[in-house]
């Protein structure tokens, strides 16, 4: 009874629409979960249909590029991406990231990766910040499909500037020699899932994905929370 007086008087609130939540949603609303602009990526795999794929082609080989969301300005997503990333809603992006592991393991996904590995943020900004919204996603991922992540082989040497309102290739020049795999032994021969909140351009995915390969993994596929709808 005092739990339902002070869900009454204090409600959750819907980190996507920031309406109050009923007793028993979590994180995002009922409503906001049926209308979120899910990609549906997986369903194409590794094929001429599946976009994304399509944005690494003649740049570096990807195995398998998945998004769980568009990003739409002003809409759900992007409300969802401002908590997670400004706001400290660190359990939000696990709480993503389960919902699209589970996903992915219906579709036998679970079974085509070895290792999930998030995209870094530099120490400095790591620590000004407090956690990397990208490492909460990938988290969520690997408890849901029951895969290893680690969140320290993969690691930013150069704080850069921020991506935004850069062109592609100011953004690839930007991160082109930033990323280093420090445990080069832990990749070697694996099938890695690198993971960042959002898909842009693709710059700095491209020079993580290069890194590894580098540094002997066998393939390296890609998931974001969402993409910038094309």
């Amino acid at each position: 009874m005092l739990q339902d007086l002070l869900s009454l008087l204090f409600p959750e609130i819907c980190y996507a629409c920031a309406a109050p939540m009923a007793r028993g949603e979590k994180y995002i609303c009922t409503e906001c979960s049926v209308k979120l602009p899910y990609t549906d990526a997986h369903v194409h795999g590794a094929t001429e249909l599946n976009t994304l794929q399509q944005r690494f082609w003649g740049k570096v080989p990807v195995r398998y590029a998945f998004s769980y969301l568009y990003f739409r300005p002003k809409g759900r997503v992007q409300r969802l991406l401002h908590q997670l990333k400004y706001k400290g809603a660190h359990e939000l992006g696990e709480h993503l990231g389960r919902r699209y592991g589970s996903l992915l393991s219906d579709h036998q996904y679970g079974q085509q990766f070895d290792l999930i590995l998030p995209v870094p943020l530099h120490h400095a900004k790591l620590r000004r910040r407090g956690y990397n919204q990208s490492d909460s996603f990938a988290k969520g991922l690997a408890d849901a499909m029951n895969l290893e992540w680690n969140s320290r082989i993969l690691v930013r040497n150069i704080d850069t500037e921020t991506q935004t309102k850069k062109s592609r290739l100011d953004r690839w020049q930007n991160v082109e020699k930033v990323f280093a795999v420090k445990m080069p032994e832990k990749v070697k021969g694996k099938r890695v899932l690198l993971v960042d909140d959002v898909l842009t351009t693709g710059a700095t995915l491209e020079a993580c994905i290069q890194s590894l390969l580098d540094s002997g993994c066998s393939e390296v596929s890609v998931a974001t929370i969402a993409t910038a709808e094309k």
